[in-house]
Order: C-alpha cells, then structure tokens, then sequence
C-alpha cells in the first residue's frame, strides 16, 4: 500500500482508501450489506479479478473489511464491514450526494448498476407532504426495476418490483435518474425517451429539498 508519507489525517485516510477501487468495494458493502466474492464482481465491472483480491487483502489488513464463512445453505465467504469500516458511511454518502450534479452526463461506455441509483435516490429524495397517503413509484431502467416508496414522512427505494404502482417511469437511467431528482424537466426527459404510467405529478411530492444542478465533467 502506497503512502503520502505525510503527517496529515486527510492523507494519512488516503493511504488506506485512496486507491483505485478501494472507495466503491466500500461502496458495494454499505449497500448491499455483506457481500460473496462474486457480488463485489458484478457490482464493480471493470475490474480485474487479481485486483480486487488485492484491494480485498489490503482492506481486510486495514480492519476496514472483515472476511467470514457462512454456514449452510450459504457456505460461501461472506465480505463485510468491520465497525471502523462502516465509519466510512457518512464520508461515502457526501461524496455521492456531492457527484450528483456530475450525473447529469450519461457515456454510452458507462456501467450501470441499479443499486448505485438507490443510493442516491435515499440519500435525497424526501416526502414533502407526509400527511397524505403514501405513494409507490416503479422506475424501470439500469439491470433491475427500483421500487420507490414513501412511508412515515420517508423516502425508502429498493430493488424489485410492485403490482399496480401509483406511476411507472421508464427509460435510460440519467433521463429516470435526473428526472426524479427533479435535475431534468419533465419534458426534457421525454425528449429522452422517458416514459412514463400514471400521474407524473407525483415526482413532486418527493423532491429533494435542493435540488443539485447538473455540471459537466469536461
């Protein structure tokens, strides 16, 4: 593991998780919980099989992941987080909500995972009028249908789908994504190719409190 050989905290943080890849196998732990080996793989395209154990090896020596056998049914290692692991949550939430204005750009080359869009769908939507009966929301784009859902004056998304939902958004994930984080026009992502089932109208009662504003990356 490379270091900054500084004094600092910020840099001496970065020896541990500032290499490539380090900060989104993190990633894959604090949303999808405890992963196999082949669920970091499918969450993380791209990288190289000896890079990951490598990555893995070094976190795990760092006390920031921990590595357990499952029993049966299971029986298969299990990769989590350790209690100094999860301390890097609310820095991985900042620096996801921070990115969001950057998704306002979409490379035909880019991976796209649906989990990764639950993370920020929870991190800012809020339900903006709690006292009204709750609503359910479809968003069918990335691998995998996200379901959307408020509950106790909460925004909760998850993975899976719903019979008979309020409204049924389709199409690619930054059209859906910007969307319905209020960062595209209705209207804009038609011209998208959005579509859409039921009373869109009810994007509006789950707005972010801010809403991020899109920046190019170039």
């Amino acid at each position: 593991m490379r270091s900054y050989g500084e004094y600092c905290s910020l840099a001496k943080a970065l020896d541990v998780v500032g290499d490539r890849w380090t900060l989104l196998i993190v990633r894959e732990l604090t949303i999808q919980g405890p992963c196999r080996y082949t669920d970091l793989r499918n969450g993380l395209p791209g990288i190289a099989t000896n890079l990951l154990a490598d990555r893995l090896r070094e976190l795990e020596q760092a006390g920031i992941v921990h590595r357990e056998e499952a029993p049966p049914p299971i029986a298969t290692t299990l990769f989590t987080l350790t209690s100094r692991g999860e301390e890097l949550r609310p820095a991985v939430e900042e620096l996801t909500r921070w990115g969001l204005p950057l998704m306002g750009e979409q490379r035909p080359d880019d991976a796209v995972r649906s989990h990764w869009l639950i993370a920020a769908i929870d991190l800012m939507l809020t339900d903006r009028t709690p006292e009204r009966p709750p609503v359910t929301i479809e968003l069918r784009t990335g691998d995998r249908p996200i379901v959307v859902e408020t509950a106790d004056g909460f925004v909760r998304a998850r993975l899976g789908a719903v019979v008979d939902p309020d409204l049924t958004v389709t199409g690619e994930p930054r059209a859906v994504l910007g969307t319905v984080l209020g960062m595209i026009p209705l209207d804009d992502g038609r011209a998208l190719g959005l579509r859409y089932d039921g009373d869109p109208k009810i994007l509006d009662r789950i707005r972010p409190l801010t809403l991020p504003t899109p920046q190019s990356v170039g």
